[in-house]
């Protein structure tokens, strides 16, 4: 089964300001039909990149069988520790990263890693803001649930 997911993440007044994210799953069964599904929540206080991370660890939580997927997503962030291995890095250092630095958003990289684990996963940069519908849908459900009503805590998880 393929699956392209797309992602975006948002927030207003980085850091620590309110912010969203938005997923798309985009799935063609064998008959032909595409069937789309949409994700996204707001919270009250976070970051860009938590909720860069969020957008696909929620796409890939998503999926109830192992399956070849393709993230698109136009967060360097997250498409260079795959594909630039940084993230085989800080595993090796113990989550640090250079200068003896702590890496940041551990909870979120650990539970992405988790996720991903059942299926293959390719990761596709997409240059954001730039008239691709889908980054732009992604941008747009982002961004809403950023200035929605019914914020979530973005709780970061410290025992990781």
């Amino acid at each position: 089964m393929e699956v392209k997911i797309y992602t975006d993440g948002a927030a207003r007044g980085n850091p620590d300001g309110p912010g969203g994210y938005g997923t798309i799953l985009v799935y063609v069964d064998s008959h032909g039909t595409e069937h789309k599904r949409e994700l996204s929540a707001g919270y009250r206080k976070t970051t860009n990149n938590r909720m860069e991370l969020l957008a696909v660890i929620i796409g890939l939580e998503a999926l109830i069988k192992p399956c070849e997927v393709e993230i698109f997503s136009d967060s360097q962030y997250v498409i260079k520790a795959f594909n630039e291995h940084w993230i085989d890095g800080w595993i090796k250092k113990g989550w640090k990263r250079g200068k003896n630095e702590p890496v940041k958003n551990v909870d979120l990289w650990k539970r992405l890693l988790k996720a991903k684990e059942p299926h293959h996963v390719k990761f596709t940069w997409v240059k954001g803001h730039n008239g691709h519908p889908m980054n732009e849908r992604c941008d747009y459900l982002a961004t809403t649930a950023a200035d929605g009503n019914h914020l979530l805590e973005d709780v970061v998880d410290t025992t990781v």
